[in-house]
């Protein structure tokens, strides 16, 4: 079995994947992406009443621990809900977006990918009042122009912002999370046989989780680990020498999760995975404790409880027209995973949590 690597044929999916459309309730295009990659490396791959792509991949020995993968495979974006005419429609968000960075910005519509643009009154024709405040979503369209004919309310819309790599980073839309699913298509690839991986690619993470807690209720995990990306906040603060108030940082390694506000992460796990990529020499960071939520929150709670933790790659911009990126940051946040569940034992369940085998090589 040979480790997980990224290079050209794993960026390439990367960049397919976050060109696809998937908005939340809408996650078809990625799922099907999904669903080829990963069926000729697992006992079997299903689809349930959501739409969450379940599949199992057994390892070999005793004793092994049901380890489960979650990485969601929504985006933000919009939602269509009424023609206007004249190519207009009117739109409502789907998960968290600011609506202030909105008027002007390209967006693709439905399975078609129809070009559009969400429009606003240009500055000349505002008035003093009105440039001095947000424009209200309501005010707002997205124009399709002679592509409208094609488009119906209820058909979803993304910021069209193809993938890009420049340099070290990589740049596109829904960065979070089409680097987690890309992650665990790896991991599946190259699943280490001392566990049973069940990989949940989980939908509507990003209107509540709601994907997540269904994945964990069939797959009954022993414990779980969810690939994300979340919000580095690393902008220089011009007002003081250094800046106090990221929660991540771009260029530092993957980002342990300690507590957010949907959930205290598994302090096992959290100290397991801190004293892994000490072990082998992999750069990582703790998430700063604060907002936020992945879909850990809703996996700790079903069942009787599972020990849960969130691994993510930090981001610059999430939920904007487009994310940047590290590739050394994404390398190194898939050696953290897999080097973690290679030491994966029975006894990092006790209460009293035992130093991972890796320490003791």
């Amino acid at each position: 079995m040979t480790d997980p690597i990224i290079g050209t044929p794993q960026i390439k999916l990367l960049e397919r994947l976050c060109n696809a459309v998937a908005v939340s309730g809408d996650e078809g295009e990625v799922r099907a992406i999904v669903l080829d990659e990963i069926r000729a490396h697992v006992e079997d791959a299903r689809v349930d009443a959501l739409g969450n792509v379940l599949a199992t991949r057994s390892g070999s020995g005793k004793n092994r621990l049901r380890v489960m993968l979650a990485a969601h495979m929504d985006e933000v974006g919009f939602m269509l809900v009424n023609a206007d005419g004249d190519g207009l429609f009117q739109f409502e968000t789907v998960g968290s977006v600011d609506v202030r960075q909105l008027p002007g910005k390209r967006v693709w519509v439905g399975k078609r990918h129809l070009p559009g643009v969400i429009g606003a009154r240009p500055i000349h024709l505002t008035t003093t009042e009105e440039r001095e405040h947000k424009i209200p979503l309501e005010s707002l369209r997205i124009d399709l122009g002679p592509k409208a004919g094609l488009a119906e309310p209820g058909e979803r819309a993304t910021f069209a912002a193809s993938f890009h790599r420049l340099g070290p980073s990589l740049l596109a839309k829904a960065l979070d999370n089409r680097l987690g699913v890309a992650m665990l298509i790896e991991l599946i690839k190259h699943a280490p046989p001392n566990v049973d991986l069940l990989a949940a690619f989980t939908v509507q993470e990003e209107i509540g989780l709601r994907g997540a807690g269904v994945a964990a209720y069939a797959l009954k995990p022993d414990l779980a680990f969810v690939l994300d990306c979340t919000p580095a906040n690393d902008l220089p603060m011009y007002d003081r020498s250094e800046n106090h108030l990221y929660n991540t940082r771009l260029d530092a390694g993957p980002a342990i999760y300690t507590a957010d506000s949907g959930m205290v992460h598994d302090n096992r796990l959290v100290r397991f995975l801190a004293e892994t990529a000490q072990a082998a020499k992999i750069p990582f960071q703790y998430r700063q404790p604060g907002g936020g939520k992945t879909d850990a929150g809703a996996i700790q709670r079903s069942l009787a409880g599972i020990p849960a933790v969130s691994v993510s790659v930090p981001g610059r911009y999430t939920h904007t027209a487009c994310s940047l990126c590290r590739l050394e940051d994404w390398k190194n946040t898939l050696r953290l995973l897999y080097t973690a569940l290679e030491h994966v034992t029975p006894a990092l369940l006790n209460l009293e949590h035992v130093t991972p085998a890796l320490l003791k090589q």
